[in-house]
């Protein structure tokens, strides 16, 4: 049984990653491969990260596997269903599946567009079942393994029970690094930032419920490694790659105070040092909780904002103050780490006063960085239900992503997309003047700000 792994993601193909040039590996298949192993099931994994897709398609017509396995997200759909759809032609008689955050609320479309079988949810027991049936060492019919879609030989819609996550992920083994060539992702961080860096989870499921957020594959759930078993892997990542820094993907890293405290000891006696970024929100962040942070070796943590208008934020379900926000990016900065943060625009309901109050919020906290996105609905969320019957736009469904779908706001796409600019010039205005007064920059800054604003003012009109 030839079982090869992929997810479709062509770092040539994306312009803004091309200027920015973080990469990290695919974790996800990652840990697939390494259950497999677990399993006595050899796999292979091809990296589409710095291929191209004529050396995937070649691989696939030499090697014929028996199964394709695919790894489908929001960003990475219309090439994943050009690879299922090529793969066929190429070699008729392979197993395409596809699993990811992406196939939850799209079972149906995937198996129109190429896929034999859908994986919904954690993927590596249904993985494994599924290709213990399609080399015929299990007697379990494709109906009896839990989470799972296809299409029957009647031309029906089957999905099976829920997969029930696993509880004890200390059992499941360490993403299996060694299917790819990490030391692709080493040279490129240590090129283009002079540091290297790579990822690491140590937990799954979010317990918090924000609108916008997808929970298509963990769940709405906590489930956390053993701070001995993370500590185990740095240092097995620190002595097969010696990366300069590790990013913790967790979506709140300090959402239990218990385990932070035990990790920190758990570094201590192991005699392990990392340096480290992760993710956190304010309401689970105080003094004692930074200086854990920092004592366990954190340079930067983003501290999730969306927006600097309670009423938005409200709206959002984030269940967060702006204010609490506002303290811990201080805190945080002036003991000595790093702070991000997420911005968020044009959620339904938002006007230029929230927009301006988002400003605000920014220079007064300050972040060393943040990063800022046009909110858009996506298919199994909070969001996506509301904002259905309010949708202006909705391309073909296997041309397009759910980053093309737009919605009726309370002003055009087309205004907060200028919003966007006007932010970032506004808030790097600010910080300009702070650092160096009237230089060169601040003027320069000055005049995109006055520009935005002014597109929007326009666009409002309209």
């Amino acid at each position: 049984m030839k079982v090869l792994l992929t997810h479709g993601y062509f770092i040539a193909e994306d312009e803004k990653e091309q200027q920015i040039m973080r990469p990290y590996p695919p974790l996800g298949l990652l840990y697939i491969s390494g259950f497999l192993n677990q399993q006595g099931i050899q796999n292979g994994v091809f990296d589409s990260t710095f291929s191209d897709k004529e050396s995937l398609f070649k691989q696939i017509e030499v090697e014929k596997p028996d199964v394709l396995a695919i790894y489908a997200n929001l960003m990475t759909k219309v090439n994943v269903l050009e690879i299922a759809k090529t793969c066929k032609s190429i070699s008729p008689e392979t197993t395409v599946v596809f699993g990811g955050p992406d196939v939850t609320y799209n079972t149906e479309n995937y198996l129109k567009h190429g896929a034999d079988f859908i994986i919904i949810g954690e993927g590596e027991n249904t993985m494994f079942e599924l290709v213990a049936f399609l080399s015929e060492k299990s007697e379990k019919l494709p109906h009896e393994v839990s989470g799972l879609a296809f299409i029957d030989r009647n031309g029906e819609l089957v999905k099976t029970s829920p997969r029930v996550k696993t509880k004890e992920i200390d059992e499941l083994p360490v993403p299996n690094r060694d299917a790819i060539d990490i030391h692709k992702y080493i040279n490129t961080w240590k090129t283009h930032h002079g540091e290297s860096a790579l990822s690491v989870s140590t937990q799954r499921g979010c317990p918090y419920t924000c609108k916008w957020c997808s929970t298509a594959v963990y769940g709405q759930s906590y489930r956390r490694r053993s701070p001995e078993k993370v500590v185990a892997e740095l240092r097995e990542i620190q002595d097969k790659y010696a990366p300069d820094t590790i990013w913790f993907v967790d979506d709140v890293f300090t959402v239990s105070h218990k385990w932070l405290g035990e990790f920190v000891e758990a570094l201590e006696v192991a005699k392990v040092k990392v340096k480290f970024e992760c993710i956190s929100r304010a309401d689970r962040m105080n003094k004692e909780v930074i200086g854990l942070l920092k004592k366990a070796g954190c340079f930067r943590v983003w501290i999730g904002a969306e927006s600097g208008s309670q009423k938005i934020i409200d709206a959002m379900d984030r269940r967060v103050s702006v204010d609490q926000v506002r303290e811990m990016i201080i805190e945080t900065r002036e003991q000595g780490i790093e702070t991000g943060t997420f911005i968020m625009l044009g959620y339904p309901g938002e006007t230029e006063e929230d927009i301006e109050e988002t400003v605000k919020h920014l220079k007064v906290s300050n972040p060393d960085h943040f990063t800022i996105t046009v909110a858009y609905p996506i298919k199994g969320t909070t969001l996506y239900d509301e904002i259905e019957a309010l949708k202006t736009t909705e391309p073909e469904w296997h041309l397009s992503t759910d980053r093309d779908i737009d919605f009726k706001r309370t002003y055009s796409k087309k205004y907060y997309d200028h919003a966007v600019r006007y932010v970032i010039a506004e808030v790097n205005c600010h910080k300009a003047l702070q650092k160096k007064g009237l230089s060169r920059n601040f003027i320069k800054l000055r005049l995109k700000s006055f520009h935005a604003k002014t597109m929007m003012k326009l666009a409002k009109k309209r």
